[in-house]
């Protein structure tokens, strides 16, 4: 069995390369694909956007379908999945997901495909273990982090900064966006290795983990 895991930054490439393993064990092999954006579906579901922007949705409709064909040309015994992984962030869950099948049963062949949201970025997955956190962290605030409420729409990477970060998200937003991003991977790459990925409290985690479980058998 093998997994493809399409997901927007280099974050959730490092938190996932670390986690994927304790989900679904060593006897399957992954690839954790990370892009520079997660941008937007195009319109008429067709990918017209500069592939060297690598830039996830703007790129979704074609990657599934060459995925389709790809994964048609392997034999019945071997099974692939692709599994995509972005933030909700201010958009409907309900709409978003729906928006997301219809690239998806726009392909032919389909691929065998699993779409997962963190909900509200993909911080909230690390949030759910906030022992890990405090682990990676020993400074971390805990008047902060005893506030926060699993998948809640309330600026969770912020969040996240106000309570290992000095001086918090006012102070990292001052450094711009490629200081955010760095400091999201260094978050990703302490924290993740200290996670039980059982315990973990995100929904939107768990129905990840639930998804690669179950494809796993």
């Amino acid at each position: 069995m093998h997994i493809e895991i399409l997901v927007e930054d280099t974050s959730g490439k490092k938190a996932l390369d670390i986690l994927v393993p304790k989900i679904i064990g060593n006897g399957h092999t992954f690839k954790v694909i990370a892009y520079r954006g997660v941008g937007r579906i195009p319109r008429n579901l067709r990918s017209v956007a500069d592939a060297r922007k690598r830039i996830l949705l703007d790129r979704l409709p074609r990657l599934l379908a060459g995925y389709g064909r790809t994964f048609a040309q392997y034999p019945p015994s071997y099974r692939a999945t692709v599994v995509v992984v972005c933030d909700l962030d201010d958009k409907c869950l309900k709409e978003f997901r729906q928006e997301l099948l219809a690239v998806l049963n726009g392909c032919s062949p389909k691929p065998e495909t699993r779409f997962c949201i963190a909900v509200e970025e993909g911080e909230a997955w690390l949030l759910g273990d906030i022992v890990a956190i405090k682990t990676a962290y020993p400074g971390a605030r805990d008047d902060v982090l005893d506030r926060y409420e699993n998948d809640s729409i309330c600026g969770t990477w912020e969040l996240l900064a106000d309570a290992v970060y000095t001086g918090g998200s006012g102070e990292l937003k001052k450094k711009g966006f490629q200081a955010v991003g760095k400091e999201k991977s260094a978050w990703s790459e302490k924290v993740a290795p200290l996670m039980d990925v059982e315990a973990n409290g995100s929904p939107s985690f768990q129905y990840f983990r639930s998804k690669l479980q179950a494809f796993a058998g």
